[in-house]
C-alpha cells in the first residue's frame, strides 16, 4: 500500500512515501537556521515556511520515490498534537490531496508515529512493548499493546525532558536547538559541584522536570550575578546525568512492573547519546531487549507518519474533509 505522509507539526516540513514499513523517499526541509536567531520556535514563522514549503517537499518526495500522484493509494498526516498553526498546513494540504486523487485520508498522532520510526529498521518488533517517549513538548511511557491500541502508564505533570534540555541549554548559552548542543558539549558530570535537586510525582511512573529546570536557570544566574566562572560542559554532564536518572529509572520500573521484556525508545531526545547507551546498559543487566530508532528517524519525519498510518488505515481510522488539527491530544484517543 503506497502512503504519501506529510508532517509539519513543529519546525520540519516533511513529506514521505511509504509502502507498509519500507521508505520510498524521506524529504525534510529544516527551520533551524532561521529559528536559531530567536533562541527557539517563533510558531508564525514556522506556519508560514510550512505553507511556502510544503508543496516543493511533496513534489520531491514523490520524483526521489520514482512515482506519480496516480500510485498513490492513502494520504496520512500529522493531525495532533503540536503547534496548531503548523499542523492546519500540512492537514489542509492532506486534506486536498485525498480529495483531489479519491483516495482515503488518514489522521496521525504525533507520538504514535513516534513510536512507528522503530518498525522501520526492524521488522521483528511488533507489540506487545513498553515504550518511552521523550521529546520537546512530551514525556511519555506507553504500554503498547498493539499498533493503534496506547495504555498510558506515566506522563509528565509539567515540562518534557526536551524542554528542560532546551531550556537549561539556552541558560548556559548554547544555541538553538539547545537540547542537541548540550549533549555535543557535555564532558564528565560532578553532582558534588554542580547538586541539582531529583524532581518527586505522586505517580511512581509520572515525569517532573520543571523543577530541575528552574533550578539550573537559578544556578547559573546567581553565578552569573557573583562573576563566578561556570563551566559549561561540566555542568552540561551534570544536567544530562540527571534527566537520564529519572528516565532510565522510572522507565525500567515500568517494565519491570508491567511484565514486559520489551522496551522502545522514541522521539528526539531519543538520540541523546547518554541516554541510549546507559538505557542499553540497564536493559542488559535487566534481560530486557531494547530498541531505538536510527538517529535520522528520531526526529520529526514523514516517514514515520507513513508507517503508522499503514496500521491506522487497517484498524480503521480513516476521515474526511472534516478532519481539524488539534494542539493537545492523549495518544489512547480512540
Amino acid at each position: 500500500m503506497i502512503i504519501l505522509a506529510i508532517e509539519s507539526s513543529c519546525d520540519e516540513t516533511s513529506v514521505a512515501i511509504t509502502d507498509e514499513r519500507k521508505i520510498l523517499s524521506n524529504i525534510i526541509a529544516t527551520q533551524i537556521a532561521e529559528h536559531k536567531i530567536y533562541g527557539g520556535v517563533v510558531p508564525e514563522i514556522a506556519s508560514r515556511r510550512h505553507t511556502e514549503a510544503i508543496s516543493q517537499v511533496c513534489d520531491k518526495a514523490l520524483c526521489e520515490a520514482g512515482i506519480t500522484y496516480s500510485d498513490i493509494d492513502a494520504v496520512a498526516v500529522t493531525f495532533a498534537p503540536g503547534l496548531i498553526g503548523a499542523l492546519l498546513v500540512g492537514v489542509n494540504f492532506a486534506k486536498g490531496l485525498s480529495y483531489a486523487l479519491g483516495v482515503p485520508l488518514i489522521p496521525v498522532h504525533h507520538l504514535r508515529s513516534h513510536i512507528a520510526a522503530n518498525y522501520i529498521d526492524t521488522p521483528e518488533l511488533k507489540p506487545p512493548f513498553m515504550c518511552l517517549t521523550v521529546s520537546g513538548g512530551n514525556t511519555i511511557i506507553t504500554e503498547v499493546t498493539d499498533y493503534t491500541k496506547f495504555n498510558p502508564i506515566g506522563r509528565t505533570t509539567d515540562d518534557a525532558a526536551g524542554e528542560c534540555f532546551d531550556k537549561t541549554a539556552r541558560a548556559l548559552g548554547l544555541s538553538y536547538p539547545g537540547g542537541v548542543n548540550l549533549d555535543k558539549i557535555a564532558t564528565v558530570a560532578d553532582t558534588k559541584k554542580y547538586p541539582l535537586p531529583t524532581p518527586h510525582t505522586e505517580n511512581q511512573f509520572d515525569f517532573s522536570f520543571s523543577g530541575l529546570k528552574t533550578a539550573v536557570v537559578n544556578l547559573v544566574h546567581n553565578k552569573t550575578q557573583k562573576g563566578e566562572e561556570i563551566d559549561t560542559p561540566v555542568l552540561a554532564a551534570t544536567i544530562r546525568q540527571k534527566v537520564c536518572d529519572i528516565l532510565i529509572q522510572k522507565t525500567i520500573s515500568a517494565v519491570k512492573t508491567h511484565g514486559h521484556k520489551t522496551l522502545v525508545l522514541a522521539g528526539g531526545v531519543s538520540a541523546n547519546s547518554e541516554l541510549r547507551a546507559r538505557m542499553q546498559a540497564e536493559c542488559d543487566r535487566e534481560g530486557i531487549k531494547l530498541y531505538y530508532p536510527p538517529l535520522k528517524y528520531c526526529g520529526d519525519n514523514a516517514a514515520m507518519v507513513g508507517v503508522q498510518g499503514y496500521y491506522e488505515y487497517l484498524s480503521g481510522n480513516t476521515s474526511d474533509a472534516s478532519l481539524n488539527a488539534t494542539a493537545t491530544l492523549p495518544i489512547n484517543y480512540r
